[in-house]
């Protein structure tokens, strides 16, 4: 009877109260608005660029679109890997007032994506956005882990991630209504418009309790980012930063050339303009319900058998799918069928980003955590958009889009070799 009680009152979580539940909502939701704004590029990459490009005097080819928009892509990462000025920004004000200011940053310059005239146009505001949309992962994801109670911060990371991919199926079914219809002015302008929801909720959230005693304590030992280059950290940091490249190269390797691919294979298997943009519409929506489903099945095998070995396991499914997908599946005749069952589990190993906002805050303590989440994003981000630009040319000079992305498997297996260098959290608190 005693064993049985003692298990109940283990299985019984802490609850969250109204601020925490609040908070929660508003990070979620600021982060899906981040998943829809990154992924509309991606989308409505083509006909953006078959408009803008001739307006920029270039001619709309097909080596072209794909090497500008590799291009501003590239930039778009750069803005990103600018965002770790919002790390030491939250660290010293707060994390919700500096979350709400990374929300209202990429609204404004996503909306303003939409009245672009030229290619340079559409790459400045796309680069700012970058810069807001870069800072809300690392925001949201130190709130939620100094905000949630212990036993529930775990899978607090799971549930916030699914945000980010659920935001990719939002954009998926914007596009295959609002995007087929009215184009790709109206998809950017369709990213400017909810988030006004995401900023009245977090300008109405406490911050962290763990935050306020940390401030209170007047503990600032300098700057937050030599700090995290120090004895105590250096180690962390640098395998961190590794390990995020490589996830973040997947990511966009995969995700952002999933919807030209599809296109390419459904036109080439007979499929008109229209029919096409549907079934990539699709087939992101397939890829985001499997990275969602990934998302919340880490938490729990994190837990039980370690960051570490989840991350592998991640990372080696990622490695087989990328190839399988791009290397194999793309160049078959009748492609598009495996392709896209292909996408599904792509997706769910992609979800491999939810351990590192579950890790990442267990490795650093309260006063740089924010600090050193942006940097360690930030600087995978930078790293990303060269390999984006690799990835361009490589796509301009072999002339086909299977092969370089297939590639990019390699570095998972890199990143096999690296995971044994990163610290073991499993069962520690957060540190204050």
């Amino acid at each position: 009877m005693n064993s049985i009680t003692g298990s109940a009152r283990r299985a019984q979580k802490t609850p969250l109260n109204r601020s925490q539940i609040a908070g929660f909502w508003g990070a979620w939701a600021g982060w899906t608005l981040d998943g829809m704004d990154s992924f509309i590029y991606a989308l409505v990459l083509t006909p953006a660029l078959a408009e803008l490009l001739p307006k920029s005097g270039y001619a709309a080819t097909a080596a072209n679109i794909g090497l500008a928009g590799s291009i501003l892509f590239a930039l778009f990462l750069v803005g990103w890997g600018l965002s770790f000025i919002w790390g030491p920004l939250a660290d010293r004000f707060g994390r919700t007032r500096v979350l709400a200011g990374t929300i209202f940053m990429f609204a404004i310059f996503t909306g303003l994506s939409a009245t672009a005239q030229s290619v340079w146009a559409l790459g400045f505001y796309r680069f700012l956005a970058g810069v807001g949309i870069g800072g809300e992962w690392a925001l949201a994801g130190t709130y939620v882990a100094e905000s949630w109670p212990e036993d529930r911060r775990k899978m607090g990371a799971g549930y916030l991630q699914t945000g980010y991919y659920a935001g990719f199926f939002i954009a998926a079914a914007l596009n295959y209504t609002v995007g087929v219809h009215f184009g790709w002015r109206a998809m950017f302008l369709t990213g400017a418009v909810p988030v006004v929801v995401a900023i009245l909720v977090l300008t109405r959230v406490e911050e962290p309790t763990t935050w306020k005693k940390s401030e209170a304590s007047h503990v600032h030992r300098g700057s937050p980012l030599g700090e995290i280059f120090g004895s105590a950290y250096r180690k962390r940091t640098i395998v961190a930063c590794a390990l995020l490249t490589i996830a973040i190269i997947g990511l966009w390797a995969g995700a952002v050339y999933e919807p030209s691919a599809v296109i390419q294979l459904a036109t080439r298997a007979g499929a008109s303009k229209a029919e096409a943009i549907r079934t990539a519409s699709i087939a992101t929506g397939i890829l985001s319900i499997g990275t969602i489903f990934g998302c919340l099945a880490l938490p729990p095998l994190a837990e039980r058998i370690g960051r570490r070995w989840t991350l592998a396991v991640y990372f080696a499914g990622m490695a087989v799918t990328i190839a399988a997908s791009f290397g194999w599946a793309y160049y078959l005749q009748n492609g598009l069928v495996p392709f896209i069952a292909l996408l599904f589990v792509l997706g769910f190993f992609g979800g491999n980003f939810a351990l590192f906002s579950l890790w990442l805050p267990e490795q650093f303590e309260t006063r740089v955590r924010a600090t050193a989440f942006a940097f360690c994003t930030s600087f995978g981000r930078f790293v990303g958009a060269g390999v984006n630009f690799l990835l361009g040319a490589a796509v301009l000079h072999m002339h086909t889009l299977g092969v370089p992305v297939a590639l990019t498997a390699i570095a998972f297996v890199i990143g096999l070799l690296i995971i044994p260098f990163a610290p073991e959290t499993r069962g520690e608190r957060l540190p204050v």
